[in-house]
């Protein structure tokens, strides 16, 4: 599978209060995440988020709580990928399993500017900077994990294979 977007950038320690603030989790709606995703953080991104797009972030994307609606947001919002130095234990196993592609890849996230065009082929972890030609190599999923991904997160794969 190829993603390919426009990338929005942030720094360390984004956690799941910025990515989807507290005061919206009275809510199960994927299109009512989405409308907040980012808002405290970025109040342009919801705005702008295209289908496709693709953030970079550096250090512990994803800290904080537990809850699976930080990762449902950012899904919901449009974004195929989150490329960072690192992920939160839980934040990273919540993707997975609401099939939210991430990729940890130090090189590319030291490259890649905010606004850059990027595309990644998930199953190799190729990932090319399309605006400035870089060329960096993430470690892939293995083949159970990248199905379950594709299948669009840990329940789906699991009604697929009934």
């Amino acid at each position: 599978m190829t993603v390919k977007g426009t990338v929005f950038k942030y720094g360390n320690d984004v956690d799941t209060d910025v990515i989807i603030p507290a005061r919206y989790l009275n809510t199960t709606s994927e299109a009512e995440l989405a409308s907040h995703c980012m808002e405290d953080i970025d109040k342009n991104f919801v705005k702008t988020v295209k289908k496709g797009d693709i953030i970079v972030a550096a250090d512990n994307f994803g800290c904080g709580s537990s809850r699976e609606h930080a990762p449902i947001a950012i899904k919901a919002s449009g974004i195929s990928l989150v490329i960072a130095n690192s992920f939160a234990r839980i934040f990273y196993r919540n993707s997975i399993n609401i099939g939210l592609p991430i990729l940890e890849c130090p090189e590319a996230v030291q490259n890649i500017r905010a606004g850059d065009i990027v595309s990644c082929d998930l199953t190799k972890g190729e990932i090319v900077n399309e605006t400035t030609g870089q060329k960096f190599q993430a470690e892939p999923f293995p083949a159970f994990i990248q199905k379950i991904i594709d299948a669009g997160g840990l329940i789906k794969s699991i009604q697929a294979a009934k």
